[in-house]
Parts: C-alpha cells; sequence; structure tokens
C-alpha cells in the first residue's frame, strides 16, 4: 500500500506552501526513508525562494532530487536526514543523510543517501552538506602551517571554515562578522572573534564566505602581500562592485572560487563526492558543533520560516526542521551495517 507525504515548495518567488502527495510501490534496489530533520540552507535556498536563480544558472543550479523548475514551481533543498524504514534488510533502521528537498517520506536509490556514524546524532547531521563545503573549501584554500587566517561571515559555513582552519598546527585563525552576537557562538567553537572595523590585517589567507559584496572588500582589505582570497559567497544575479583600483595589485593579491559541486583539484584524482561526505560525517561527531543549531522549528511552519529567513533574522545561524513522527508507525530496527 501506497503512503502518503509532505513536501514544501516554492510556489511563485517569495511564497511557499506544504504540498501533499503518495508514493509509489518501493522499486528493487531503492530505500523509502522517513524524514527526522532537516535544514535551510540561507545562501543558495534562500535565493531559490526569492527567485533570484540567473536563468543561465538554472540547469547548473539544480538540486539533487529537485522537482519542478525556476523561478517556481520547484520543490528544493538539500539537506535531510531520515531513518530508513522500506528497501534492503541491511538498511532497515539505518540514520541517513541524504541531498533531498523538505519532504516527510521519499524513496531515493540506496547509493544517494550516506550512513550516518553511530556517534552523530541525526539533529547535527543536518549540518553535513555545510560541512562538505567547508572541506572543500579548506582544499581550495590550502592553508599552511602558522598561517594568519582571517574568515569572514560568520553563517554556518563560515563557521565550520573557521573551526575546520583552527585545527591546523600553528594557525591563528579569527572570525570576523558585522554581527556582535555571533562572538557566541564563535567563543562556543573556540574560534577568536572581530568586528570588521578591529579585524587583524595582513592574513596570509582570508576567506570570504558573509554573501554580501561589502564582506569581499573587507576581506581583501585584510589579505596582506600575496594572500588568496577564496570566495565562497554565491550572489545569484547580484552584481558585485570592489575596490580593485586601490592595493588590489600592489600587494599582488588572489581572488579565487571555491564550490562544492566539483571535488577540490588536489583532491580530485583520489577522492570521490561520497568519500567526502564521510569525511563530513565523521567531523560532525564533535559536539561542540551544536552551537550552530540556533533555530528549529516543526515541518509545517517551514513556509513561514522561508519567509523569516528571508526577511533577515539576523540571530539565526542553522534553522533546523524538525518532523514529527507518523502515528501507528513501527519503530525503527536495530541498526545494521549497510551492504
Amino acid at each position: 500500500m501506497s503512503k502518503g507525504y509532505s513536501a514544501c515548495w516554492t510556489e511563485a518567488p517569495g511564497r511557499a506552501a506544504i504540498r501533499r502527495g503518495r508514493l509509489p510501490a518501493l522499486v528493487s534496489g531503492a530505500l523509502q526513508v522517513r524524514a527526522l530533520h532537516s535544514a535551510v540552507s540561507r545562501g543558495t535556498e534562500l535565493l531559490v525562494f526569492r527567485g533570484e536563480v540567473p536563468a543561465s544558472e538554472h540547469q547548473r543550479m539544480r538540486a539533487p532530487f529537485q522537482q519542478g523548475e525556476f523561478p517556481g514551481p520547484v520543490k528544493y533543498g538539500y539537506a535531510s536526514v531520515g531513518v530508513v524504514e522500506e528497501g534492503p534488510a541491511a538498511w532497515l533502521g539505518r540514520h541517513v543523510f541524504c541531498l533531498h528537498p523538505h519532504q516527510t517520506r521519499y524513496q531515493v536509490p540506496a547509493t544517494a543517501v550516506h550512513a550516518l556514524p553511530a556517534d552523530l546524532p541525526p539533529a547535527r547531521a543536518v549540518l553535513a552538506a555545510n560541512m562538505e563545503t567547508a572541506v572543500n573549501a579548506l582544499w581550495d584554500a590550502a592553508p599552511r602551517l602558522g598561517d594568519r587566517i582571517a574568515v569572514v561571515g560568520g553563517g554556518v559555513v563560515g563557521l565550520l571554515v573557521a573551526w575546520l582552519a583552527a585545527r591546523v598546527p600553528g594557525c591563528a585563525v579569527e572570525l570576523v562578522d558585522v554581527r556582535p552576537a555571533r562572538a557566541a557562538v564563535a567563543a562556543r567553537l573556540g574560534l577568536q572573534f572581530a568586528l570588521p572595523p578591529a579585524a587583524r590585517a595582513d592574513a596570509d589567507l582570508v576567506v570570504h564566505a558573509s554573501g554580501q559584496p561589502q564582506g569581499l572588500v573587507t576581506a581583501l582589505a585584510l589579505a596582506g602581500f600575496e594572500a588568496t582570497v577564496l570566495e565562497l559567497s554565491w550572489y545569484g544575479q547580484r552584481a558585485v562592485t570592489l575596490p580593485l583600483g586601490q592595493a588590489f595589485h600592489a600587494q599582488r593579491l588572489s581572488l579565487r572560487s571555491s564550490q562544492v559541486g566539483t571535488v577540490a583539484a588536489a583532491q580530485r584524482s583520489r577522492w570521490s563526492h561520497g568519500r567526502r561526505m564521510a569525511l563530513a560525517l565523521q567531523l560532525l561527531c564533535d559536539p561542540a558543533l551544536d552551537a550552530l543549531l540556533t533555530d528549529h522549528a516543526p515541518f509545517g511552519e517551514l513556509p513561514a520560516v522561508l519567509q523569516r529567513l528571508s526577511d533577515g533574522a539576523p540571530d539565526t545561524v542553522c534553522q533546523r526542521i524538525d518532523y514529527p513522527g507518523v502515528p501507528g508507525e513501527r519503530a525503527p530496527t536495530t541498526p545494521k551495517e549497510p551492504p
């Protein structure tokens, strides 16, 4: 008997709604997953919600298992954690991460999910896509022992990049953000914090992840001689104006991009997307990273949550969405090792 599901769709720019449907019979080799939690990407996902994906990027910005087309109606998202309720016996009861839109129950090939490590709580695992982005960024940035590193932008990705970089021996990492409240989150992660006017200059490496053009201007100003500025922000249709007529040339700065869709060049010959995701999930086992999970709301409120985040919500770091259990369903079986 088929089961029902609910999913969140952006019906038109700035307007989301919950749609309902029924799943087909499960095909061989596929898994049926009941969602436990998902997370909202404040970067790409809000650009999708606002209808700001450029026409030239409509194909490149498609998410796995997306339905519909930009600017809408479109079902989008890529940070879902759930429990396998149907499929091969070795997977039943396993907690998994999947790059799937916000949906209460879904069916995907077994190759599309990643089993969580035993000591990773499902609620924290919603950070997996962000951690994967941070890992790829550090591979692109290639920090060296003892580097002075500035990370501009204290959102989820910026905080994870700074947290990873601070674990490189000898590196002095400073998180830079315009919001004083980010100092408390940085402190919980063991990071130094500064507002832009007080940030330490002459950095060997600067990573920009604020999503704002002014943040990139700040990043360029903090870079030392022949330093690299790594750009993680994606601006959609917005134009960005930079002061490249000031010290940019005299400082011989390098400005380069990083994007998670492709494994960083230095690792590409040896690392698959699956191996990179497994690393991201293992890194999330540190309980300190719960500091990033600042907000949570039930799935039914997701359309209103998207509107709130789009309007600002400066105190929200990671917005988690929680899915209620379905009455009458069996509890997950004792987890087994996946094949």
